[in-house]
């Protein structure tokens, strides 16, 4: 039997190189910080990437509602009441003329005294982009006329229809995500800041401060959230302005979603507080705040980043639960939940159905926050690789 051949390096060993490829990714995670391996690891949740990206470009765009509505907020059309959405063309008798409408015929059925609308397509009307057209208040710092998306000369662009009054279905739309989408932030925000603070106290100090806390959050936590929120939104007074109503609005929302988070932070404190960092520190002289918030928090804070993109889109729901039933914001603030509210009959479903079309977004939103947090909490656990 003959002797296989072997083949043996003659080269110096240099513990140093990393000629595999395996070595090299392996010695790049190594080196790298925890945010970092958090966001390789969100980055294999396509799903999440995909939905991370629609919540920038939402949260990016809600800066330029104005430019980007094609009417101003209140803008009537007496015209053109529970006109349908107009579908937008590219070609007329054959040959291709760019984004274009028709103009709309409007007629009224004397017996049923239903509104209907025709196409006139005997003129096609070509839509303008970076136009001039309603003036606007940006933010009410400046008046300004420019918007990315105009109606034709001498026509009329309602994408999503319009409703009873005659208003831009599609710029509501646009001006609702700015209170709808902020209100998630702005009350996730104020709950984390309580059920941190709390549930970090509970946690750090134990005894008497703990069992306190954990009475209430029981107690807050045996309460229907539903019937709570009602009532607390309707002893919201009526002459409070929209600002009021906003903030009173957010207030209620946040007061009633930190328990669960307080519990949480109980629990990793109480974990967390017989490490021996945390005893050196307060050997150091350390104040209890600055053990709690400079080094016991930061290390779990990444399940609380995953645990706000899973309560946003709670709290947008509520918000657009209680807009809807009439309890939550009301005219003249334009979210979607109060959009919602003019389709609360039968008639707007079998006879205006673009009315429901606020709800669109609604899902979209939440679905994306979904995802994100799923993407998220994957990233975080430590036993994902």
């Amino acid at each position: 039997m003959s002797q296989i051949p072997h083949f043996i390096s003659t080269e110096p060993f240099d513990a140093e190189a990393t000629t595999a490829a395996g070595s090299v990714v392996s010695e790049r995670h190594a080196k790298a910080s925890q945010a970092r391996l958090i966001w390789w690891r969100f980055l294999r949740h396509k799903v999440a990437v995909v939905s991370l990206a629609f919540l920038a470009v939402s949260y990016a765009a809600i800066l330029f509602v104005e430019f980007l509505a094609p009417y101003e907020l209140n803008s009537r059309h007496t015209d053109f009441i529970f006109a349908p959405p107009q579908p937008v063309h590219l070609f007329h008798d054959g040959s291709f003329v760019g984004p274009f409408v028709y103009p709309l015929n409007y007629t009224l059925d004397m017996e049923t005294l239903r509104r209907t609308y025709d196409e006139d397509r005997t003129q096609p009307l070509p839509i303008r982009f970076f136009c001039k057209s309603e003036p606007y208040s940006f933010w009410g710092l400046f008046s300004a006329e420019t918007h990315l998306v105009c109606p034709p000369e001498g026509g009329t662009l309602f994408l999503l229809g319009t409703d009873r009054l005659g208003r831009d279905m599609l710029s509501r739309i646009v001006y609702g995500a700015r209170i709808s989408l902020t209100i998630g932030l702005v009350g996730v925000t104020l709950s984390f800041i309580i059920g941190i603070t709390i549930g970090g106290l509970a946690g750090y100090f134990g005894g008497w401060v703990d069992a306190t806390v954990q009475r209430v959050t029981e107690v807050l936590r045996s309460i229907p959230e539903l019937p709570l929120w009602l009532a607390l939104s309707a002893a919201l007074p009526l002459t409070w302005s929209p600002l009021l109503v906003y903030f009173g609005i957010t207030l209620i929302l946040a007061l009633l979603d930190w328990p669960g988070l307080a519990r949480a932070v109980r629990s990793k404190l109480f974990a967390l507080r017989e490490e021996d960092f945390v005893a050196a520190a307060e050997m150091l002289g350390a104040s209890p705040r600055r053990i709690i918030f400079r080094h016991l928090l930061p290390n779990f804070m990444s399940h609380l980043i995953a645990s706000a993109s899973l309560s946003i889109p709670t709290m947008i729901l509520a918000e657009t639960a209680l807009s809807f039933l009439g309890l939550g914001l009301r005219p003249p603030i334009t979210s979607w939940g109060v959009l919602l509210s003019e389709a609360q009959n039968i008639e707007a479903v079998a006879l205006y159905p673009w009315l429901l079309l606020p709800m669109l977004p609604v899902v979209l939103v939440v679905l994306a926050f979904s995802f994100v947090g799923d993407g998220l909490r994957d990233a975080v656990d430590p036993y994902q690789h």
